[in-house]
């Protein structure tokens, strides 16, 4: 069930160069929220609302990260401690937590790594990889590492970490180390990686798309995205139907 609220900002941080970090008081999204859900942001003047990626969430808080692409997050990066933010959520379909599964891992890149915070910590024993251009973009390092024993940061150009595209640091712990589901978010280069490397491997994965939305309660279908099955449920709302598919039910078009 959506809830639309006007949410005071009651935290705010600059976490890297145009990387705004919000906690919002927003008792009655945050007391349904899922994780991999997300949240629909009046971000003022006349912009369309912009979604954005449910964090974390607790005590009533719900924080979401957010990097300043366009004028709408440029607009909404201005507010400050004590404005209210006009919010639509939780909406979408998140992540599924399986209790039988014994060793998932996650793979996060860019801005992809944020909706993973809160899965990774309610998943037991997750091992965890996170992918960033360079050493400037890489962030929440630490709080992943405060849940989970294993964390990999690694950096496109090697300025930080693992030397590479974080997909191939996956899989070279993937020949070494059992695995029974991934979850993973971020551009799609990384996702049509992950999904190539879950398929051949046979694992199970979820993965969280990244889709330009209008509306975002599925009326719009600008965010459209193509699936395996057939006929009238050829195409799926990312807005309703996921942002979360299971690796097998989407085709992954740049």
């Amino acid at each position: 069930m959506k809830h639309t609220e006007l949410c005071k900002l009651i935290l705010k941080t600059e976490i890297a160069d145009g990387i705004f970090d919000f906690t919002i008081d927003a008792p009655k999204i945050a007391a349904e929220a899922q994780c991999g859900q997300f949240l629909h942001i009046d971000c003022g003047g006349a912009f369309l609302r912009r979604p954005i990626s449910i964090c974390d969430v607790y005590d009533g808080k719900v924080r979401f990260i957010f990097e300043v692409k366009g004028e709408g997050t440029k607009a909404l990066a201005k507010y400050e401690v004590g404005d209210l933010i006009d919010v639509m959520g939780p909406l979408g379909h998140g992540f599924e937590i399986d209790g039988s599964v014994k060793n998932p891992i996650i793979i996060g890149g860019g801005i992809g790594v944020f909706p993973l915070y809160n899965l990774a910590k309610k998943l037991k024993n997750v091992d965890v990889f996170l992918g960033f251009r360079n050493k400037d973009r890489v962030v929440m390092e630490k709080e992943f590492e405060d849940v989970s024993d294993m964390v990999i940061v690694g950096t496109d150009d090697g300025s930080y970490g693992y030397s590479g595209y974080i997909a191939a640091a996956a899989e070279q712990y993937l020949s070494f180390h059992d695995c029974d589901m991934i979850y993973s978010c971020g551009p799609m280069p990384m996702l049509k990686a992950v999904k190539k490397l879950a398929e051949e491997r046979g694992i199970r994965c979820q993965l969280s798309l990244e889709q330009r939305m209008g509306c975002g309660i599925g009326a719009c279908l600008v965010c459209s995205c193509e699936t395996t099955k057939s006929g009238s449920d050829k195409y799926a709302r990312v807005c309703t139907n996921g942002p979360v598919f299971y690796s097998e039910e989407v085709t992954l078009n740049d």
